[in-house]
């Protein structure tokens, strides 16, 4: 799809999703447009239902269908099956980074933190579907260093149960930190702190 439709829609499938993923949804990407999805078994989303922007402001609706062999099953924990919780917070994550870039932001995407998380249930190999609701506090794009940054809180429900709650969940945008060449040493083929600290906090709290 072309750039320009990738900016208006406000939902998009798993073939999207997956697509996206591997860097060839958008056919005439601007420069930079280096954000990226993690590729199954990691991406925890299976559609996205609704995009919403309203200034600073929006939302997400997003699912997840359970597959009762997904491959956490498998390893966590044996003779006790559940989805690892952090599996739900890199969810809203991997949400909120697609969301910036749907909003126009350029560069890779990076988790960046998140205020307090609440479990109250489980996800089994026999629930259905896990629905992710986003409300996002503020999308800030910061022109000093063309870093973009998202904040949100995060709601969980297993077939409709809410069972889980992610507040202040960040997402950062990031120019010049990708890492393509993998896996040949190079220039980022080692991490640590970013050197450019000033474009992860956002300069403006309200």
């Amino acid at each position: 799809m072309k750039y320009s439709e990738f900016r208006e829609r406000e939902g998009f499938g798993l073939e999207d999703l997956i697509a996206f993923a591997y860097g060839n949804l958008v056919e005439d990407p601007p420069s930079d447009f280096d954000a990226r999805l993690p590729a199954p078994p990691f991406l925890m989303v299976d559609r996205i239902l609704s995009l919403k922007s309203q200034g600073r402001q929006g939302s997400i609706a997003a699912e997840q269908d359970i597959r009762m062999d997904a491959w956490y099953f498998q390893c966590h924990m044996p003779g006790d099956p559940v989805q690892p919780g952090c599996l739900c917070v890199d969810a809203v994550w991997q949400l909120l980074g697609f969301f910036c870039a749907w909003r126009g932001a350029l560069g890779t995407g990076r988790a960046l933190g998140c205020g307090e998380v609440s479990f109250n249930g489980q996800i089994r190999p026999f629930n259905k579907t896990v629905r992710y609701e986003i409300d996002v506090r503020r999308y800030s794009q910061l022109k000093e260093s063309g870093a973009s940054i998202v904040i949100g809180d995060g709601r969980v429900f297993v077939d409709n149960e809410l069972i889980a709650e992610i507040n202040q969940a960040r997402t950062g945008v990031f120019k010049g930190i990708a890492y393509p060449d993998y896996p040949r040493r190079s220039l980022h083929s080692t991490g640590g702190i970013m050197r450019s600290r000033s474009v992860v906090r956002d300069p403006d709290p309200s």
